[in-house]
């Protein structure tokens, strides 16, 4: 691989051996954490291009139920089906991702999806059909939040890019 914003030395992503154990996390808790990931010089550009961007991004405020469905009206109100949970949230849409961005390297990088293949024991992976979310970076100032839900799609590649100062707590339940 020769993306420069990836810790290369820490995460071999090209080494079989690597991906294997990382494979195997995958397969024994249902998710797997790449800590220190991104260089810390990739995490401040990212931060630096973004954080005075906030004002640009898209906001909505919405209910939604853990699986992202609407609800089932045959069902009792309490159902998980119907239970509704709040999110309210900021985002730059893909579109508004700077060209030069580590994010956007990473995204294109072969080998980073040649990686993911490998973990996720798939063929292919390609980009996202939605030319807006392909990648987004996601605004939570104080009093907004992501509601807990199931992702919709087979896999996400989630990166943390400022910890909150209290809470923000990223929550994953395992065979759920």
């Amino acid at each position: 691989m020769s993306c420069l914003h990836v810790r290369l030395d820490s995460h071999p992503l090209d080494d079989p051996h690597y991906r294997s154990r990382c494979s195997e996390v995958l397969a024994e808790t249902g998710v797997l954490v790449l800590e220190g990931f991104f260089t810390s010089e990739a995490v401040a550009q990212v931060v630096a291009a973004s954080a005075h961007r906030e004002d640009e991004a898209y906001y909505a405020a919405s209910t939604h139920n853990v699986y992202l469905t609407p609800p089932d009206p045959g069902l009792p109100g309490s159902h998980p089906f119907n239970r509704q949970v709040a999110s309210s949230k900021g985002l730059l849409a893909d579109d508004q991702i700077p060209a030069g961005s580590p994010l956007r390297e990473v995204y294109g990088d072969g080998s980073f999806r040649s990686f993911l293949c490998s973990v996720l024991s798939t063929e292919a992976i390609h980009p996202y059909d939605d030319d807006l979310s392909s990648i987004n970076l996601h605004f939570a100032a104080d009093g907004r939040e992501l509601g807990w839900h199931f992702d919709n799609s087979s896999f996400a590649v989630t990166m943390l890019l400022q910890a909150p100062v209290a809470g923000g707590h990223f929550e994953y339940v395992p065979a759920v």
